[in-house]
C-alpha cells in the first residue's frame, strides 16, 4: 500500500456531504480514520491499493454520522429504573401500573422497591401528587416515580423514610421537598437535590452491570444513525465509566462529556472539577461544564421575566444569582466550554448576560451553549445570534403539549409566552448556531424521531395532529444540519459533521436519502450501518 492508497473506498452511493463546496457525491475514500477524498466513483477508485477494501452501496444513501447534542445515557441508566410509565395520563391508569409493579417486586426482588420513570404530569390532574395517594397501590413499599422531565419526583412514605426525609431541607439551589401545613413531606420532590436521597436509598446496579448496560445502550444509539453525542451526565463517576467502557466492552461512539457544577460547590470541589478539563480517552473527552439557571415550567421553577399564571417562575435556580455569573467566568477563564440549562425566558437572558461578560467562546474557540430555550424573547434571540452562542434545542419535547393548551406547560406560561415556544427556526434565520438533540431519557433517543419532530412540530405519523407554531418548522436540510454540522460545532469539533477530505470518517448508511423521505416516514427509515472513524461495529 502506498502513501496515497485508501484503507476503504465506498462507491455507488448517494452521499449527502453537508459540505457546501461539494453538497453531493457518489463515492469517498477513507484512510487512517479520516476521509481522504470525496467525489465520483472514477476519482476515488484511483486511490485503490492492493489491500483497499471496496464497498459498493448499490444506490444506498450516506450522511455524516449524526450527533445528539444533549443526552444523558449514563445518568439515564439510573433514572430509568423500574417501569416505563410513558403514555399513562390518568390517575386510574397510574395506580393500576403501580399495583402491577409492586406485585412483581414483592414476587421477584430481594429488596423490593416500586420504581418508575417517564411519568406524565397529566396524572396529577386526577390524583394529588402525594404519598398518601399512592401508598396503598405500592403495597406500602418504598417507591420513587420520576416525571418525564427529570426535574420532579413522587415518593411513597416508606421511600421518604428510607431516605431519612422527615421535613424540609435547606439546599444550595431551588430544589424543594414539598411539605404540608404541619411541615411533613407530602411526597412531592422538586429538582434533583430533593429526590436524589430517595434514589440513592434504592438498590443500584453494580459496576459490571452498569458497564454492560451502558455499552448496550450506546451501541443501540447507532441504530438510528448516531455516531456521537454530548452527554450531560454530571459527575466524575460518568468519566470513570467512560474509561471503563473503553478498557472493557468498548465505546461504540464518540462522546463529549460534561461535568456538573452545583451552586453549593466550595473552592475545593471546584478545583476538582477544573482538574477534569483535559481528561479524555480514545473516543471521549471532557472540557465542558454543565450549569443550571432554572428548573421547568410545569412546576413553576423555570425563571421568567414575569410570573407564570400560578404566580411562580420568579426565582432563579441559584439563590445567589450573581454567583452563577462568577462561576461562568471561573470556568471560561480556565478553558472550559460552558453549557447552561435555561428554559424560562429570564433564565435565557441572564445566561446571555453572563456569557457576554465572560466571553462568548471558550479558549478552544467553541461557543458557549444554552440548553433547551423553551421560551425566549425577541431581544434574546437576537443577542444569542449576534454573539454566536449555540442554541442547543430539542423540538421533540413539544410532544407533551396539547392542541387546546390544557397541558401544564401551556397553562403556566399563558398564550403569549407559549407562542414563543422552541423558536428553533427563528434562531436559524437570525444566524445563531443551532444544535439538535433528545435529552434522553426525557425524550426518545432515536435520532430519526428527533429529525421528524424538527421538520413537523407534531407527532410523526399522525397527519391530523396539531402543528405547534408552524412557522418554526425546519427544512429537512436544516434539521439534518442540526444533528451533524450544528451538533459538531456545538461541541467544538470542526472536523466532524461533514463528509469532506480531512474530516473524521463518521458516517451513516441509509436505505434512502433522509432528505427526500417524507418526515412522517422518517422514524421507520432503515439505517443499514454506522461507521465511526472508518471502523464498523
Amino acid at each position: 500500500m502506498t502513501g496515497f492508497d485508501a484503507d476503504t473506498i465506498v462507491t455507488g452511493a448517494r452521499v449527502v456531504t453537508m459540505d457546501p463546496r461539494r453538497p453531493e457525491a457518489s463515492a469517498f475514500a477513507v484512510r487512517d480514520g479520516r476521509f481522504l477524498a470525496v467525489g465520483d466513483d472514477a476519482l476515488v477508485r484511483e486511490l485503490r491499493g492492493p489491500r483497499t477494501v471496496v464497498h459498493d452501496l448499490a444506490g444506498a444513501a450516506v450522511t455524516p454520522g449524526l450527533i445528539d447534542a444533549h443526552l444523558h445515557p449514563l445518568q439515564g441508566l439510573e433514572l430509568t429504573a423500574g417501569v416505563d410509565l410513558g403514555g399513562i395520563t390518568t390517575g386510574t391508569g397510574f395506580l393500576a401500573a403501580l399495583r402491577a409493579e409492586a406485585d412483581r417486586a414483592l414476587r421477584d426482588d430481594r429488596d423490593p422497591w416500586v420504581r418508575g420513570w417517564n411519568l406524565d404530569y397529566d396524572v396529577f390532574h386526577e390524583l394529588p401528587m402525594t404519598a398518601d395517594a399512592i401508598d396503598d397501590a405500592v403495597r406500602g413499599l418504598p417507591a420513587l416515580f420520576i416525571v418525564f422531565d427529570g426535574h420532579t419526583a413522587l415518593a411513597s412514605h416508606e421511600g421518604l423514610r428510607r431516605a431519612g426525609i422527615t421535613g424540609p431541607r435547606e439546599t444550595d439551589d431551588s430544589s424543594c421537598i414539598v411539605v404540608d401545613d404541619d411541615g411533613r413531606p407530602t411526597g412531592e420532590l422538586r429538582e434533583l437535590a430533593a429526590y436524589e436521597p430517595v434514589r440513592l436509598a434504592a438498590p443500584a446496579l453494580d459496576r459490571t452491570q452498569t458497564l454492560a448496560a451502558g455499552h448496550e445502550l450506546l451501541r443501540g444509539l447507532r441504530d438510528s444513525g448516531l455516531t456521537g453525542g454530548t452527554i450531560m451526565d454530571g459527575g466524575f463517576a460518568a468519566l470513570d465509566l467512560l474509561d471503563g467502557l473503553e478498557l472493557g466492552p468498548g465505546l461504540p461512539l464518540r462522546i463529549v462529556s460534561a461535568i456538573d457544577h452545583e451552586p453549593g460547590f466550595d473552592a475545593d470541589r471546584t478545583a476538582e472539577n477544573l482538574r477534569m478539563r483535559d481528561r479524555r480517552g480514545e473516543r471521549w473527552r471532557g472540557g465542558v461544564v454543565k450549569l443550571y439557571a432554572d428548573g421547568v415550567v410545569e412546576t413553576g421553577t423555570a425563571w421568567l421575566y414575569e410570573p407564570d399564571t400560578a404566580g411562580g417562575g420568579t426565582e432563579p435556580f441559584w439563590k445567589d444569582a450573581a454567583a452563577y455569573a462568577r462561576t461562568v467566568r471561573r470556568y471560561a477563564d480556565a478553558g472550559f466550554q460552558v453549557a447552561t440549562h435555561a428554559i424560562g425566558d429570564r433564565a435565557v437572558g441572564e445566561v446571555v448576560d453572563a456569557y457576554l461578560a465572560a466571553g462568548a467562546r471558550c479558549a478552544t474557540g467553541a461557543p458557549h451553549r444554552i440548553e433547551h430555550l423553551e421560551t425566549t424573547t425577541d431581544r434574546d434571540v437576537a443577542r444569542i445570534a449576534a454573539a454566536g452562542i449555540t442554541a442547543s434545542m430539542q423540538p421533540l419535547h413539544l410532544q407533551w403539549r396539547k392542541a387546546d393548551a390544557s397541558d401544564d406547560w401551556s397553562r403556566r406560561l399563558g398564550p403569549a409566552r407559549a407562542a414563543r415556544a422552541w423558536r428553533v427556526r427563528d434562531y436559524w434565520d437570525a444566524g445563531a448556531p443551532v444544535a439538535l438533540g433528545s435529552d434522553w431519557p426525557i425524550a426518545q433517543n432515536d435520532a430519526r424521531i428527533g429529525l421528524a419532530w424538527a421538520m413537523l412540530r407534531r407527532r410523526p405519523g399522525d397527519r391530523d395532529a396539531p402543528v405547534f407554531e408552524p412557522h418554526q418548522v425546519l427544512t429537512p436540510y436544516q434539521a439534518l444540519h442540526g444533528y451533524t454540522v450544528g451538533a459538531a460545532r456545538a461541541q467544538g469539533d470542526g472536523d466532524l459533521g461533514r463528509i469532506a477530505p480531512g474530516y473524521r470518517a463518521d458516517y451513516a448508511v441509509w436505505a434512502e436519502n433522509p432528505l427526500h423521505v417524507a418526515p412522517d416516514d422518517l422514524p421507520d427509515l432503515p439505517v443499514q450501518r454506522t461507521v465511526v472513524g472508518g471502523v464498523e461495529p
